[in-house]
C-alpha cells in the first residue's frame, strides 16, 4: 500500500507544465516569497527550491535575479492593465465616470499588491532592465488616459507635462494609502480632482 502511494505521487511529481504554465507557477510562487517574506528572500535558488524545480529551469525563464524582478513588474503591469481596460469599458461615459474609474483603479491595483511592489521596485532600483520596463508602461498608460479622457477636453488639449504630472501624483498618493499616511478614498478623491483640473485646464481659452 505504502509503495503505490509513493508511486502516485513520484507520478504526480513528474507531471510536466507547459513553459507557459510554468512562468505562471514561478511568478506565483515568487508572489509568495515577497509577500511572506519581503524580495529579500527572492534569490533564483530559493525560487527553484520553493517551486520544486530545479536550478537550470529558474535560470531558463529568469536569467538573473533582476530578470525575476523584471519579470514580476511586468505580471503586476498586466493586471493592472486588464482590471484599467475592464473598468473603462463598463464605466459611465462622462467625465465624471471616467475620471473616478481611473483614479480608483489606479489606486485599488497598487494597494491590491501590498509592500511587493514597492520591494520589487527597490530591488530594481537603477537597473536599466526596469527603467526600460517602466518607461514602456508609463506611455502604455498615458496613451490610454489621453484616448479615454479625449472626448472631454478641449481645443488646448492636454499637453504631455499634464500626463506626467498625474501620474507622477497618483503614484506618490497611492503609495501613501498603501502605507497609511492617508486613507484609500482620500487617495481616490484627490486623484480625481487632479485629473478634473487636468482637463479643465485643456478647456480654458488661450
Amino acid at each position: 500500500m505504502s509503495s503505490t502511494h509513493d508511486n502516485n505521487r513520484t507520478a504526480v511529481k513528474r507531471v510536466r507544465l507547459n513553459r507557459d504554465d510554468r512562468l505562471r507557477q514561478l511568478l506565483d510562487v515568487a508572489w509568495r516569497l515577497a509577500r511572506e517574506e519581503g524580495t529579500d528572500a527572492l534569490t533564483l535558488p530559493r525560487l527553484a527550491t520553493e517551486a520544486g524545480v530545479t536550478k537550470p529551469v529558474i535560470y531558463d525563464h529568469f536569467g538573473t535575479r533582476n530578470g525575476l524582478l523584471t519579470a514580476l513588474y511586468q505580471d503586476f503591469d498586466a493586471r493592472q492593465t486588464a482590471v484599467i481596460d475592464a473598468a473603462l469599458e463598463s464605466c459611465e461615459a462622462t467625465l465624471e465616470g471616467t475620471g473616478r474609474v481611473i483614479a480608483s483603479s489606479y489606486v485599488e491595483c497598487i494597494l491590491a499588491q501590498g509592500n511587493e511592489i514597492p520591494g520589487v521596485l527597490a530591488g530594481l532600483a537603477g537597473s536599466p532592465e526596469l527603467e526600460a520596463v517602466k518607461r514602456d508602461y508609463q506611455q502604455a498608460f498615458i496613451e490610454k488616459c489621453r484616448k479615454a479622457l479625449g472626448p472631454f477636453t478641449g481645443s488646448k488639449r492636454i499637453l504631455p507635462p499634464g500626463f506626467w504630472a498625474m501620474l507622477g501624483a497618483a503614484d506618490a498618493l497611492s503609495h501613501a494609502a498603501a502605507t497609511g499616511e492617508i486613507t484609500v478614498e482620500e487617495a481616490k478623491a484627490e486623484l480625481y480632482e487632479i485629473i478634473v483640473a487636468m482637463v479643465g485646464r485643456s478647456r480654458q481659452p488661450n
